[in-house]
């Protein structure tokens, strides 16, 4: 992948843009980036960017796309966009900055004694960045030299930057890929890949839920025999999944080992007994993958009264780390550990702060049904629940049935309030509320010492914050001046 002097097109700027056009540069590439925002909007990332890299902002001109030699797409640009087509039917190569750092990996290790740092990857609707930090946590403590990034912290492009091109010492890189990343991928082939679960989401970009299940199912399209896919066996859609892979294996004749994860049943993989996360991992599935179970034992279990992470959603992230570390060959010793001294991560149903008896708890990163679902489930106590926000075409009926079970009171905001408290049918109280301040000040007031005080928003943040990151702290700097 000789990049001096290519001329390439960076649309959208972002973290990954920023990372992308950053690492082309220096790797003697001739950079422009392109994105439809104003100065003032791109300010934090413009200063962030290496003074080589050309910019135009306020649109995308199809002449310097005709003009290119290659084209990174940031995850946030729709694949559909002129410029964009018109590069594609004149022939002129179009990829994610997924597939871009898959690339510059594999050149820089196969200039090394041929070695390979290999890609983990995991996508699903819901539980993504939980796992994959888990993963790593779990691989670093194993000894192993491991970045992590993508959908998650830092874009891969920049975290391989701040690797200081040691790509010889690095043996994995754990990466969090949502659909959108993986729509341009073309030789991406993860040693590892997981799919935790899919439920409708994103359905404002594609045109329906096949669509969707078609792009997170990319994620195992260049996987071989010695490659290994985690699967859901709880999820209604891994049935789905599963026709795709026969499909693939019926015109490619390769796929990867399959494991399972489930809470409810025995699987060839982990799942949990009497709250127990037990593993059968057979040696005719394992004996074939690129590395080997380490200090192994059938007996190998899991207590999931000594996690420090709680709830449903939990359990399933935790058995599905589980299962990633050590079929890369992560000790037992780490993945328990890690387990136990795991914290959680912010925004992901935070404990933030209990007032006279009333806890109140941070999940802004809820951000479709689903996962809103997973979050109402994992409280015993009442719940009184803030949601609303930019709808991405969901279906929130889904929620009415749980939230007339567990949740005492509503509280709705955002662009998409109204359309939740038709889809709710009256199933509970619900307030509605035009700022997120009075809104959370409403909850409290709603709430009686022993309840739950949850935001779970099952909608994107755009229309009143910056990302789901800026609500959840808004969030807690209204709750501790409360």
């Amino acid at each position: 992948m000789d990049l001096k002097g290519r001329k390439v097109v960076v649309v959208g700027l972002a973290r990954s843009g920023v990372g992308s056009a950053n690492l082309l540069v220096r790797l003697g590439a001739d950079v422009t980036v392109t994105d439809k925002k104003c100065p003032k909007e791109l300010k934090p990332f413009l200063k962030r960017l290496n003074p080589a890299v050309k910019i135009r902002h306020g649109g995308h001109p199809a002449e310097l796309f005709e003009d290119a030699g290659l084209i990174v797409v940031s995850p946030g640009v729709p694949l559909h966009i002129p410029p964009l087509k018109i590069a594609s039917d004149k022939g002129i190569e179009i990829i994610s900055e997924l597939e871009l750092a898959y690339r510059i990996v594999r050149n820089q290790k196969a200039e090394v004694k041929g070695q390979r740092a290999e890609f983990l990857a995991i996508t699903g609707t819901n539980g993504k960045s939980t796992t994959t930090t888990l993963v790593y946590e779990m691989l670093k403590s194993s000894g192993f030299n491991v970045i992590v990034g993508g959908n998650i912290g830092n874009a891969l492009t920049e975290e391989i930057s701040n690797f200081k091109f040691q790509i010889s010492n690095l043996d994995f890189i754990v990466a969090e890929v949502s659909s959108f990343q993986l729509e341009s991928i073309d030789g991406f082939r993860p040693y590892g890949s997981a799919i935790l679960n899919i439920t409708p989401d994103h359905l404002d970009r594609y045109r329906s839920m096949s669509g969707y299940i078609d792009a997170k199912c990319r994620i195992f399209m260049n996987q071989v025999s010695d490659d290994f896919l985690v699967l859901n066996a709880d999820d209604p859609i891994t049935e789905e999944i599963m026709q795709r892979v026969k499909s693939q294996k019926s015109r490619v004749k390769r796929t990867p080992e399959i494991f399972y994860f489930s809470r409810k049943r025995e699987v060839e993989g982990a799942y949990l007994q009497d709250n127990v996360i037990r593993f059968n991992l057979p040696e005719s599935k394992t004996q074939n993958l690129r590395f080997k179970i380490q200090d192994f034992s059938s007996d190998f279990r899991l207590l999931t009264s000594d996690f420090r992470i709680k709830g449903v959603h939990n359990i399933e992230n935790a058995m599905a780390a589980s299962l990633i570390a050590l079929l890369s060959g992560c000790s037992t010793m780490a993945v328990s550990d890690t387990l136990e001294k795991f914290p959680g991560l912010e925004h992901r149903l935070e404990f933030v702060r209990e007032i006279e008896g009333v806890k109140f708890i941070n999940d802004s990163k809820g951000t479709n049904v689903g996962a809103v679902l997973k979050s109402i489930e994992s409280f015993n106590e009442p719940v009184i629940l803030i949601a609303g926000g930019r709808d991405k075409d969901s279906d929130f009926t889904a929620l009415r049935s749980l939230i007339k079970d567990r949740v005492k009171s509503l509280v709705l905001i955002g662009e998409a309030k109204e359309k939740i408290k038709k889809a709710v049918n009256n199933g509970v109280e619900v307030f509605m509320e035009d700022d997120f301040k009075t809104a959370i000040l409403k909850a409290r007031q709603l709430a009686s010492s022993g309840d739950v005080v949850l935001l779970s928003p099952a909608c994107a943040s755009f229309d009143m914050f910056m990302d789901f990151e800026d609500r959840g702290r808004q969030f807690k700097k209204v709750v501790m001046n409360i």
